[in-house]
């Protein structure tokens, strides 16, 4: 997990190459045959809202009730604070940050400017694995400033098959796969997520996607946020989560990736862009 914050030796490896917006995402072969049915309208995901950090990767977001008028929200892994890894069982909430965020273009080719939080809302790696920056600009200012819109967090459970696409701000680099299931718990070191989305094998992240959306390819979405992989076939290790199920059963899945569900924050998400753990559907860890 800590390899997916940012990757020395795969960047290496990687080079520019890893630049190119969507280099990973698969191309759908064209049907000629004509169809009684009107098509699917999918919708089209790209870099739009799509944020790099320092070390990982996330996305400006809002909920569908948020405010134009809300302080923008920017979502990426609880692991990717800058104060350092939340310990098990830790939650930290309202602390002072001035970090910043470099908002892309759509195509992933450029930046648009440069975003400043003024307070880190929340962060842990207890049950999921999120942290949450309100920044100093409302969701109007940035659009207005830069012509670019939020992602939607989804408030549903996502559905296994799903369409996924996971867009990392910090290598502009997008990857496609599908929603192969759920992982009752998901054990890596000292940490344990719940009920962690775990991708088919086409999303073989690398380091530097930590904090990347998970969008749902027909939605537009953010259903989810990106965080590990079993790279080595270990047994709950670091960067070596183990999957564990109801009975205690341990299952390693060498090589896939995981990421952790979004819509138990996302309830948490009040007016004027404060988290509040009594509202409905708020799932997450809300500390001492």
């Amino acid at each position: 997990m800590p390899r997916r914050l940012l990757g020395v030796l795969a960047a290496a490896f990687l080079g520019t190459a890893t630049l190119t917006a969507g280099a990973s995402t698969a191309s759908a072969a064209t049907s000629t045959a004509p169809s009684a049915l009107a098509p699917l309208k999918v919708a089209a995901v790209d870099f739009h809202g799509i944020v790099a950090l320092s070390n990982c990767s996330g996305s400006l977001v809002r909920t569908p009730n948020s405010a134009d008028s809300d302080p923008a929200l920017v979502l990426t892994n609880g692991h990717c604070y800058e104060g350092g890894m939340p310990s098990a069982g830790q939650v930290i909430k309202n602390r002072s940050s001035s970090r910043t965020f470099t908002l892309l273009n759509s195509s992933g080719t450029g930046s648009l400017g440069t975003l400043r939080a003024n307070s880190m809302l929340y962060a842990t790696m207890t049950d999921t694995d999120v942290a949450l920056y309100r920044l100093n600009r409302t969701y109007a200012s940035i659009q207005q400033t830069y012509g670019t819109t939020a992602l939607e967090l989804s408030l549903q459970h996502p559905t296994a098959g799903t369409g996924l696409r996971v867009v990392s701000g910090y290598w502009r680099r997008m990857y496609s796969c599908n929603l192969d299931g759920f992982a009752y718990r998901l054990r890596e070191s000292q940490w344990t997520w719940k009920d962690s989305v775990r991708y088919t094998s086409s999303c073989n992240t690398i380091g530097g996607t930590s904090g990347s959306p998970v969008i749902d390819a027909a939605s537009g979405k953010v259903i989810a946020v990106n965080n590990t992989m079993n790279e080595d076939g270990a047994s709950c290790t670091l960067n070596n989560p183990c999957e564990v199920d109801e009975a205690g059963n341990v299952t390693v899945r060498q090589n896939i990736g995981y990421a952790q569900e979004t819509y138990i924050l996302g309830a948490c998400i009040a007016p004027g862009s404060v988290i509040d753990f009594n509202r409905p559907g708020c799932l997450v860890p809300s500390g001492a």
